[in-house]
């Protein structure tokens, strides 16, 4: 499966990476390698998470009050956000 990551999930990803790590070094790396695991698992087995009403998946970190929302379309999973839990809900939908 082809894993592309839309440019507005990595911006996410850097600005959470870059405010974790300038509240604690090393906070950031930890959510950088959370993130990554989650990826990996997603790539393994991704129509696990159920199908969202407005048709996406996502999984929550288990640390870090985050999720990766993607799709599926064909062999490529795309990743649509990066986004933290409990700040503006579905804000990046427009993007699936």
């Amino acid at each position: 499966m082809t894993l592309i990551t839309l440019e507005e999930a990595a911006q996410e990803f850097a600005e959470s990476v870059a405010y974790y790590e300038s509240r604690e070094p090393g906070l950031g790396s930890r959510f950088r390698d959370e993130v990554a695991a989650v990826v990996d698992w997603i790539l393994r087995f991704p129509e696990a998470p159920r199908l969202r009403r407005k048709g996406y998946r996502r999984v929550n970190l288990r640390t870090f009050p985050h999720y990766v929302a993607y799709i599926i379309r064909g062999d490529t999973l795309w990743v649509t956000a990066i986004a933290h839990g409990h700040r503006r809900p579905e804000f990046w939908i427009e993007r699936v």
